[in-house]
């Protein structure tokens, strides 16, 4: 297969995996907010069960590919031995506070356009100028002291996967053992809903996506070994990735599309695909300048939140996460925070709110 060129194949397999991820998010309502939304306000927690199974679904399968040989997760920036931790807290607060604003995330987002959402299209446009501003661009003079410069060394433990950090403070290497852990304690709780466990639509959705983002991992590790040139390790985001793919539609770069700017293309297929197939396809635009600026706040925090997070819901949330940096879950919470109170100020008025238990009367300790 040395005929084959490694770069040109980066994007085809991000468009690959990406057509599964959309098509399945659209057809079976993949949606982060709308899964946190129902779990506190409708005490429904089957959407947020999904997700976390496409979550510990990742984690596993790429556990069991590094140990085969077949990714190299030790190479992507997730695991840098280097942890933002103020990143992690403020930029996970500042985006699920702009999630909340928009109505979803930037993956949302391109599952809403490929239905006909202008306002996502408006959405993902802010979320990658941020990003790109805060990554490469002047809010970076910000970013530089407030979050670089305050990172936290775990050089003493190789890198920040949670295996390593437990590694290193026992003196032996347990890095299976805590996988072990974390994936039973996740799929544990996961399967203990009978209602969830007979749901076999959204279990086979989060699995599948789990295994495509995981799908990631192999592909770039493999491109990586194959390329002459530097390829990045990654496995799915939607924040700086999207103004990647801006960049590639509004100029010539030289630089062929990676995989990240690939999965995007898939997902925005595949969320089309799944429109079309249930008549879904349908044109809508901000009702009003309050609606439209209340999406460009929401869509620049999301885009400056991301970047110093280092990723997303699927950025930290799965793809992170499968490689169990300890930023994941620190990022996840921050996250579920902001959007908490985001939440409370749109529906109820009040940040206090989102501090105070919602007790609706369908709640049920089984679901």
């Amino acid at each position: 297969m040395d005929w084959i060129n490694p770069l040109y194949v980066l994007p085809l397999a991000g468009i690959l995996a990406g057509l599964v991820i959309g098509y399945l998010a659209r057809s079976n309502h993949f949606c982060t907010l709308s899964a946190l939304e129902r779990h506190w306000y409708a005490g429904d927690s089957s959407g947020l069960r999904t997700w976390a199974l496409a979550a510990f679904t990742a984690l596993a399968a790429t556990q069991v590919l590094v140990h085969l040989g077949f990714a190299n997760t030790t190479a992507s920036f997730y695991l840098s031995p280097s942890f933002p931790w103020t990143g992690a807290i403020l930029g996970g607060i500042m985006f699920g506070f702009g999630m909340a604003l928009v109505g979803t995330c930037g993956f949302g987002a391109v599952i809403r356009l490929g239905g006909g959402s202008l306002r996502a299209l408006v959405v993902l446009t802010v979320i990658g100028l941020a990003a790109l501003a805060t990554q490469r661009g002047i809010l970076g003079v910000i970013r530089v002291p407030l979050v670089d410069d305050l990172a936290m060394d775990l050089s003493f433990a190789r890198d920040q996967s949670m295996g390593s950090l437990v590694s290193a403070a026992v003196g032996a290497s347990v890095s299976w053992l805590v996988a072990g852990v974390i994936a039973a304690v996740g799929f544990g709780w996961i399967f203990s809903s009978a209602s969830f466990r007979a749901d076999r639509a959204r279990i086979a959705t989060g699995v599948v996506i789990g295994l495509a983002i995981t799908f990631g991992w192999v592909a770039t590790t493999w491109a990586s070994r194959a390329a002459m040139d530097p390829v990045q390790i990654e496995a799915g985001s939607f924040v700086v990735p999207v103004g990647d793919a801006i960049l590639q539609l509004i100029t010539y770069t030289g630089v062929l599309p990676d995989y990240g700017v690939g999965l995007i293309a898939g997902v925005l297929l595949g969320a089309v695909a799944a429109a079309v197939r249930k008549r879904d396809i349908r044109w809508e635009a901000c009702d009003d300048a309050r609606e439209l600026g209340r999406h460009i706040l929401g869509g620049t925090m999301m885009g400056v939140g991301g970047v110093m997070a280092m990723g997303c819901t699927i950025g930290q949330g799965i793809s992170g996460f499968s490689t169990m940096a300890i930023s994941a879950p620190i990022v996840l919470l921050s996250i579920a925070m902001g959007a908490r109170l985001g939440l409370a100020w749109l529906l109820e008025g009040s940040l206090k709110a989102a501090f105070q238990l919602n007790a609706p009367e369908n709640r049920s300790a089984a679901e």
